[in-house]
């Protein structure tokens, strides 16, 4: 679908849907809108990043979790994030939601994102097939060196991403998986 033409959800505080407005608006408002965010870590336990395309409308070359988007119309998050997560790393594993927050932060180009957004987790050793207009690179990496990383280099980064990761870090879920493997 045509970055121009996709339609989010917007939603309140309580993420109540309250209507829909084309993506490139809402960014423009900045309008509040319905997102996820995936995390996906190999049996290692090291977390697939991903860096975006540099021919995307934000951010373009930042590093930024294994996949982000928005659910659309009538499409459950389960649904958005399995079908997501195909389409721009070519992989299907099961995930689950862990946590959920809200953010503003401006993404370059005069946009801001402002997303009720939906953080979700899985484990899957398949090797990505990624779509070269979503994501220019990938890797797998040790949580500490993106701790480090992150604190170096904070401009290589999506703001999503950084928020994300810091409450990623202080879950009890990354706390489990981290004694299991």
């Amino acid at each position: 679908m045509d970055d121009n033409k996709e339609q989010v959800i917007l939603v309140d505080e309580n993420d109540t849907a309250i209507g829909l407005m084309d993506k490139m608006a809402a960014h423009d408002g900045p309008h509040l809108h319905r997102a996820f965010s995936i995390f996906i870590f190999n049996s290692k336990g090291e977390l697939l990043v991903q860096q975006r395309a540099l021919t995307k409308y934000h951010s373009p070359g930042l590093w930024a979790n294994t996949c982000c988007s928005h659910p659309r119309d009538g499409e459950g998050l389960a649904a958005a994030t399995s079908r997501r997560l195909k389409e721009e790393m070519g992989l299907s594993c099961d995930m689950h939601e862990i946590f959920s927050f809200i953010y503003q932060a401006p993404v370059g180009e005069g946009l801001t994102e402002h997303e009720f957004d939906h953080v979700c987790v899985g484990v899957c050793d398949t090797e990505p097939q990624i779509d070269h207009n979503e994501v220019n690179a990938w890797k797998y990496i040790s949580i500490a060196e993106l701790k480090q990383d992150m604190h170096q280099n904070m401009e290589r980064y999506t703001p999503w991403f950084i928020i994300a990761f810091e409450k990623l870090l202080q879950s009890d879920w990354l706390k489990d998986f981290s004694l299991s493997y």
